[in-house]
Formats: structure tokens, C-alpha cells, sequence
């Protein structure tokens, strides 16, 4: 793998990346305070401004090169400053895998309306709400979906998980990741990346917020590869953004919360812990604009698999087959010819939580709505309704603009188990099924004449 290097001083507040560097796996560096980083090596006896060099590894240390990542930043405190003793805390919605109630039934095609805002003050902790999870969070296999509810910034307050890398899909309102690397600003057709181990705190920029989260235990999100498409479409490596340096040289009575194999641990400390002055590596948080994929597809008959709208893979140990994909579909031109354009029928060994961000979804046009949700778990058939499968059997074939429309697939080769939120809070549309009742029998046995 490529490695290219970004160097900068500050937040910009003009130019093309506004405060951010371009590029998706290179080796950044950037510095708030002039002369910050040492240069020609990672750890001097003495390092400027009286900081300490610390490592963020984010793999083994022998990992293969093209995968191996880390991130040196030097800070006003070393992170050892950053904890102190830890007590268990409660933290009821937010669910990790194993996480299987008996009284609950996984086995269906599920679909949700959009969680309600709540009038009561959410932060980003007690405002998570998990669908499912899958896999183990203790063999670091699998995966969890929540939907989060946001209306309250966290003061004086910071998190990090143990366990897992965060997707954040966002649908409304606007959010602020203030991060140990800097500072990272989402909104709707934005989704951001937030690595294991990485302290940081939620603002809300625009409230309230709602949107999606894929906790992925597993081996990290990155680029998949394209095969025979080659350089360049589907997501492209220069629209990530990493940001650059920003610090906090704060004292305040701060909480910090750690989530460590499922579990929730406070510690209170009498600083911010929000401290780099400068970084280098390639282990760090992105961002990244839903709106620069660029969809690729068949452009005479069928269609291919929806695995070509893969934005970001997490891998497993099996070649070709995902711990998540993550899929999305957007605004792209139909235009093959005798050709049943929407989503066929299908089931697979993936299971598919699926959210939309805004607009219509063509397999589905009455009742998946903007800030829903639908699971169809491993080997259980779905595909496009009557009004759909009427559509698009009958449709001319002329080039047709999808447009006004995004949704996107959290995909896993794992069962995923619903919560008893999912099951018995969450706005569950009791009558999805009943979406592909009235498809009709149109078998007729007589021989068709050549």
C-alpha cells in the first residue's frame, strides 16, 4: 500500500479542505504549535514545548507493512494522566454482542420507523440506542447498529471505546467530534470514522440529532478493492478528510468513559485529555462526503450484485467475505436495457440492516421512510413489493435518473440479534411482512410460441 504524507500547521479556515487533509491511509503530520515535531524521529530525549512522545497503536506491532498502523503524538500530558481509578457504570441502551434474549425473536424481516426525538437532554452516551449486535465484542468479531439521539453536548466530559471502530452515519442535525488528533464536523450525506482507542467529545452543532452507528469489533473499515473497475469511481481515497492538529490546555473536573469488552467504566481526572499538539501516522479519525461516491453500473443489460456499491469493507479472516460492508446507494442513472432494474429477489449468508438517509428507495416506495430501518437477517428471502415488481416489469426502457434518493447497508456474514429496544420500544412496523402478500401468481404453463 501507498503511503503519502500531509504536513500542516493549523486549521485553515479558507481553502478546498477547510482545516483538513485529503487522503485515506497515508502517513499525516501536523503540528498547532510551530516546530511541534521532531523530524527524522518519533521519540527524542527532549521534545519541544515540553511535551511527551506517546504511540496510539491501532494493529500489532508486526503487522504486515501495507497494514500495519500507528500514530505518534506528542502532548501536554502523557494519557497515563488521563485515568484514574474506574467504576463500573450503567449505560442501559447501549447493548454489545453476545446480547440475546431469549424472549426475542431475530428470525424475520424487520422494519422500523424513525426513532422519535426526545424532549429529555441526550448526549452522545445515553442517547445510543442498539438495534442488533452480532458476533462477540470479547473475540473482537462482529459488529453492532444502534440509532443515536443527540440534543445535549458533552461538557466537560469525554469517551472512548475499547472495543470497537465507529461509522457514524449521520440523518439529522449536525454534530462536532472534538478528537484527541482535532476536530471533525458532520452533518446529513457526511459519515465520519472514528478509530478504536481514540478519546474525543460530542457537540451538537445543529440540533436535535439523529443518526445511524456500526460498531465494528473486527478488523478496521478500508477501501475495497475494485478488481477489474481499476483506479478510480466508487470512493476515492483524496475526499477523506483527516483533521489536523487541534489541542485543548484546559484544567476542569472532567468524566471520562471507556467502554471495555461491553462494559461502561468512569474516571474523573482534573484536566482535558483532549492534549496532541502535533501527530504523525496513519492510524486517525476521517471523514468523508457520501456525495463524492461515484457510483459505477451495468450500462447495457442486467445489473450487477449490490456488493459494487461498497464504500468501506472491514475484513474477515475469509477471503471475499466482509465482518461489515458498508453499502450505499445513491443518486445514479438506470439505464440497461430488458432489464428488471430494482433490487431482485434474493437471499444470501449476509445479513443487511439497511437505513435510509432521505428519499425513496426504489425496492420499497410506501413505508421506508427517511430516518428508518429495516433488517433482513441471513437466509431470509426479501426483495422489491408488487408496486415495485409491477414498476419494473412493465417500465419503458429509456435511461431513468434516480435522483432525491439515499440510503445505505450495514452488511455482515454474521445472524444479527434484535434488542428488547428494537423489539418492544423502537417504532417496529408490525405489518412489513405483509408488504409482498398481495404479489401475485402469474404462472402460465401454456407454450409460448417462437
Amino acid at each position: 500500500m501507498t503511503r503519502t504524507t500531509a504536513m500542516t500547521h493549523a486549521p485553515s479556515p479558507d481553502g478546498p479542505n477547510k482545516g483538513y487533509m485529503p487522503g485515506f491511509g497515508n502517513d499525516f503530520e501536523t503540528e498547532a504549535l510551530p516546530n511541534a515535531l521532531p523530524q527524522g524521529q518519533n521519540s527524542p530525549q527532549k521534545c519541544a514545548y515540553g511535551l511527551y512522545a506517546e504511540q496510539l497503536s491501532g494493529t500489532a506491532f508486526t503487522a504486515p507493512r501495507g497494514q500495519n498502523e500507528r500514530t505518534w503524538c506528542y502532548r501536554i500530558r502523557p494519557s497515563v494522566k488521563h485515568v484514574s481509578k474506574f467504576t463500573k457504570i450503567d449505560v442501559p441502551y447501549w447493548k454489545s454482542a453476545p446480547e440475546i434474549d431469549p424472549d426475542v425473536i431475530s428470525l424475520g424481516q424487520y422494519r422500523w420507523d424513525p426513532v422519535p426525538h426526545s424532549t429529555e437532554p441526550l448526549t452522545w452516551l445515553t442517547g445510543m440506542r442498539t438495534i442488533t449486535t452480532a458476533g462477540d465484542v470479547n473475540t473482537q468479531v462482529g459488529m453492532a447498529t444502534h440509532v443515536y439521539l443527540v440534543n445535549a453536548s458533552m461538557q466537560d466530559e469525554y469517551f472512548y471505546s475499547a472495543d470497537s471502530e465507529m461509522l457514524v452515519v449521520p440523518q439529522d442535525g449536525r454534530l462536532r467530534f472534538s478528537t484527541e488528533l482535532g476536530v471533525i464536523d458532520v452533518e446529513p450525506r457526511e459519515i465520519a470514522i472514528l478509530p478504536r482507542g481514540l478519546v474525543y467529545r460530542v457537540e451538537v452543532l445543529e440540533g436535535p440529532a439523529r443518526g445511524f452507528v456500526c460498531e465494528n469489533y473486527g478488523q478496521k473499515f478500508d477501501l475495497p478493492d475494485r478488481g477489474p473497475i481499476g483506479a478510480n469511481c466508487l470512493a476515492n481515497p483524496r475526499d477523506f478528510k483527516c483533521p489536523v492538529a487541534a489541542f485543548e490546555d484546559r484544567d476542569a473536573h472532567s468524566r471520562v468513559v471507556i467502554k471495555w469488552c461491553g462494559q461502561f467504566h468512569e474516571t474523573f481526572i482534573d484536566h482535558s485529555p483532549l492534549d496532541v499538539v502535533a501527530w504523525h501516522g496513519n492510524y486517525c479519525a476521517y471523514k468523508y462526503d457520501l456525495r463524492t461516491y461515484s457510483p459505477v453500473g451495468a450500462v447495457l443489460f442486467d445489473h450487477p450484485d449490490p456488493s459494487i456499491f461498497t464504500v468501506l469493507t472491514a475484513p474477515s479472516g475469509q477471503e471475499g467475505t466482509a465482518n461489515i460492508d458498508f453499502v450505499l446507494f445513491r443518486e445514479r442513472w438506470m439505464v440497461a436495457e430488458n432489464t428488471f432494474r430494482p433490487p431482485w429477489y434474493h437471499k444470501n449468508i449476509m445479513s443487511e440492516m439497511m437505513g435510509n438517509i432521505y428519499g425513496i428507495y426504489d425496492a420499497k416506495p410506501k413505508g421506508f421512510v427517511p430516518g428508518g430501518i429495516s433488517l433482513h437477517n441471513m437466509m431470509l428471502p426479501h426483495g422489491p413489493d408488487r408496486a415495485a415488481f409491477e414498476h419494473g416489469s412493465t417500465e419503458p426502457m429509456e435511461p431513468v435518473l434516480q435522483k432525491n434518493t439515499m440510503q445505505f447497508m450495514f452488511e455482515t456474514r454474521f445472524p444479527q440479534h434484535l434488542t428488547p429496544f428494537a423489539a418492544n420500544e423502537a417504532p417496529l412496523q408490525d405489518d412489513y411482512v405483509d408488504c409482498w402478500t398481495s404479489i401475485e401468481k402469474k404462472f402460465d404453463g401454456t407454450p409460448e410460441c417462437k
